[in-house]
């Protein structure tokens, strides 16, 4: 199964974005308005410049009690995972558990397309098991 299978079954293909020069009240703002884990930093909508988390502000709020009236740039990672709708399901599984990430932005080319959230990935793997199961179940009750 592939990236693309998993973004046509989301509810919403929506991805929110904020720009680097927004400042982190916005941030957490957005977050909540939404009610997502991270969104993408992107100064156009299109370009991935960045991905900034729930576990970044509170990081950084941690280190630094000020951070709330700091931009985004200053807390987001920039060195971003990213996938394709190509990318096989189970070797996106294997990097977001090797890297401890909970989201990856998906593009095509350079231009972002959608968000992979690791409850995504769990979800369609349920999705599967139950399927299989449904098929075996089915296979061992036929007359």
């Amino acid at each position: 199964m592939r990236i693309a299978d998993v973004l046509k079954a989301k509810s919403s293909q929506d991805v929110v974005t904020i720009t680097p020069e927004a400042g982190v009240r916005e941030l957490i703002a957005l977050l909540a308005e939404h009610n997502v884990g991270a969104l993408i930093v992107s100064s156009d909508g299109t370009t991935v410049h960045g991905i900034v988390s729930e576990r970044d502000v509170v990081r950084q709020l941690h280190q630094n009690g000020t951070v709330l009236n700091d931009s985004v740039a200053t807390i987001m990672t920039a060195d971003v995972e990213t996938c394709d709708e190509t990318t096989h399901v189970d070797d996106l599984m294997k990097i977001m558990t090797e890297r401890r990430i909970r989201h990856v932005p998906v593009v095509s080319g350079d231009r972002l397309v959608g968000i992979i959230s690791i409850g995504d990935v769990v979800k369609h793997r349920i999705d599967q098991l139950e399927f299989e199961r449904d098929q075996l179940d089915h296979y061992v009750h036929q007359s």
